[in-house]
């Protein structure tokens, strides 16, 4: 049998069950990623337009939080810079770094790029809506039993399903019967 030069999944999972519980333990949180948006966001308009930043709830609110400081010290943004280095690593130990937009030889790349785009934005609001993206909401809120991240887990499969039927033939090609 040939090996993969991917990880089990089982044990992945596994070991990302443990990062969580050890997440909790030492932060008092869970694993998120879509707060790190915030606080770059906020950032840059601080930055760009303070007397618009300081006008507005939404800036203040990611500001009150991190009193003193900026927001880009936050530990999501930490985090973040962490998978991105640790996906790099990944790439670049098993042979797999390759910068190249993957998508079915039917669907030309311009049309993969703006389907990402588009799908990432609507995942970005959803986010915002559901006070936390997949790993926030769900993962993390899945882990301490809240009914809230039961209630996000649900929505994000179902949802998902329920769009994969017309948005297949992006991805499997030619005509479906």
């Amino acid at each position: 049998m040939e090996s993969s030069r991917y990880a089990n999944p089982y044990q992945t999972g596994f070991l990302l069950g443990l990062l969580l519980v050890a997440t909790i333990y030492v932060t008092g949180r869970g694993l998120g990623a879509s707060g790190v948006f915030k606080s770059v966001v906020t950032t840059t308009v601080e930055a760009v337009a303070p007397e618009h930043a300081a006008n507005q709830p939404f800036y203040q609110a990611v500001v009150s939080k991190h009193p003193g400081a900026s927001p880009l010290k936050a530990w999501l943004v930490f985090e973040a810079i962490g998978l991105v280095i640790g996906a790099f690593i990944s790439g670049l130990v098993s042979h797999r770094l390759t910068f190249k937009t993957e998508c079915p030889p039917h669907v030309p790349t311009k049309v993969r790029w703006i389907a990402a785009l588009f799908g990432g934005a609507c995942f970005g609001i959803g986010a915002m809506l559901a006070r936390g993206c997949t790993s926030g909401a769900a993962l993390s809120g899945m882990a301490v039993l809240s009914v809230g991240g039961i209630t996000t887990m649900i929505a994000i499969f179902g949802s998902a399903y329920l769009v994969a039927y017309p948005f297949r033939r992006l991805w499997i090609g030619g005509k479906q019967s």
